[in-house]
């Protein structure tokens, strides 16, 4: 049995979004770098006073991007920053 092919807007949908897709695939959707840890409260605090530390938020624009408190006293978080300070 032969399948039969879909209507033609369809198809030109479908090939618009696996165009569209494999085009943003090829690059980044954002200029920040981001790194996400899963740490006891304490190193957690510590990690991210790393990040202030050696990329200042005036330069870099850093930041905890986001963050959840686990069970057992873990913090998942994200950092953001710039790749680079102008």
């Amino acid at each position: 049995m032969t399948k039969m092919p879909g209507p033609p807007k369809f198809n030109g949908l479908k090939k618009c979004i696996a165009d569209h897709r494999a085009a943003a695939s090829g690059r980044s959707s954002s200029q920040f770098v981001r790194e996400t840890y899963c740490l006891t409260r304490e190193e957690a605090r510590a990690k991210a006073r790393e990040w202030f530390d050696d990329f200042p938020k005036a330069a870099y624009w850093t930041e905890v991007e986001s963050w959840r408190q686990l069970e057992g006293d873990q913090i998942e978080f994200t950092m953001r920053r710039l790749p680079s300070a102008d």
